[in-house]
């Protein structure tokens, strides 16, 4: 039914993956509310418990170890309770994190999720408070992490960059990451701002919004106006692929002179919660990149995780054998294939 996707699944074990980002700390704070306060129009959120999850390219890291791959971590938390935490978190998930450098002058970046409702209700999101830290580090910072990145990716089969603007990935360290797609190593690369900055690199990963960003224009409603802008930012890049994600329409895989892919969301369209469902499909798709897959197969797998994580409340990992029990529930889809100047498409077949 899908052989060649759960084939893939069984080399996961195999793939050596070195992180490099923006390591953040997932706050997520429950409580009950049933007044509103008499000091100013707001919820009284009643504490119930907290808890702490990693986040972005932590997060990222989390769900390669839970899809079974040997992870090395690249990055700087600060050297304060939250960043001990968050390295524990890491470690138990199975990443080596000898590589993080825990700086004493800077705070760890943490995004704080204040989740309420009523009694016997699930809690929603009401706010969220960012601190994300004093953002790019000095020269010395820098320099530890370019020896970090270089020790890494000799010990890798693939380098997942997770930039999310908080600064780690300063213009020295998106040279090494160039330099090293330069070489020939597969580097995959998630940023939420300046992605056309990472010229050369062998996937990248917008979602529609960043796309529009990256080409500085809106994508509207016009059907063809995705693949152009995605054609557009594709020849910039000169990767090998671009994996737009594209919420509750699915993915779009765009590769030099083959017709551009589309996948429709796998599953549910409604999202329990979308946290960090960016970091799952670019973890699964990394993954299975360095196992072998090629990208219409890494494309398929990461649409499942990307479903299966957005079906869990919070910053959420799909665990390998997760994935592997959806693989065997039913046919996954192939997807449709746009044949550029035809006008017409038809149903890939793999």
């Amino acid at each position: 039914m899908n052989e060649d996707l759960e084939q893939l699944l069984d080399r996961f074990a195999g793939a050596r993956i070195a992180v490099v980002g923006d390591l953040v700390a997932d706050e997520f704070i429950y409580g009950e509310t049933d007044r509103i306060s008499r000091e100013a129009p707001v919820l009284i959120v009643r504490y119930e418990r907290a808890e702490l999850k990693p986040g972005c390219a932590a997060n990222a890291i989390a769900n390669l170890c839970a899809l079974g791959a040997k992870v090395q971590a690249v990055g700087i938390v600060g050297d304060d309770p939250i960043g001990k935490r968050l390295l524990q978190l890491l470690r138990e998930s199975g990443a080596d994190v000898s590589l993080v450098h825990s700086a004493e002058d800077r705070p760890t970046a943490t995004k704080t999720r204040i989740l309420a409702g009523g009694r016997s209700t699930r809690r929603q999101q009401m706010i969220r408070i960012d601190r994300d830290g004093p953002g790019a580090p000095g020269p010395s910072l820098v320099t530890k992490v370019l020896k970090a990145l270089k020790e890494a990716a000799s010990r890798c089969d693939a380098i997942l960059v997770s930039d999310y603007g908080l600064g780690l990935l300063a213009p020295p360290v998106v040279e090494a990451v160039r330099s090293l797609a330069g070489q020939g190593r597969m580097v995959c690369v998630d940023a939420r701002y300046g992605l056309s900055k990472y010229r050369g690199v062998t996937v990248a990963k917008p979602n529609e919004v960043e796309l529009e960003q990256e080409v500085g224009r809106s994508l509207g409603e016009e059907g063809g106006a995705l693949e152009e802008a995605g054609r557009e930012l594709l020849k910039t890049l000169r990767s090998e692929s671009l994996l737009i994600t594209r919420g509750k329409n699915g993915m779009a895989l765009l590769r030099p002179g083959a017709p551009t892919a589309l996948l429709p969301v796998h599953g549910s369209f409604e999202a329990v919660d979308v946290s960090g469902a960016g970091d799952t499909v670019m973890a699964a798709n990394t993954v299975a990149l360095a196992a072998g897959a090629d990208p219409v197969q890494a494309m398929r797998l990461a649409n499942v995780a990307g479903a299966l994580s957005v079906q869990k409340a919070g910053t959420a990992t799909v665990p390998l054998e997760e994935l592997r029990a959806e693989l065997r529930r039913g046919p996954v889809t192939q997807p449709t294939l746009l044949m550029r100047g035809v006008g017409t498409a038809s149903r890939g077949r793999r």
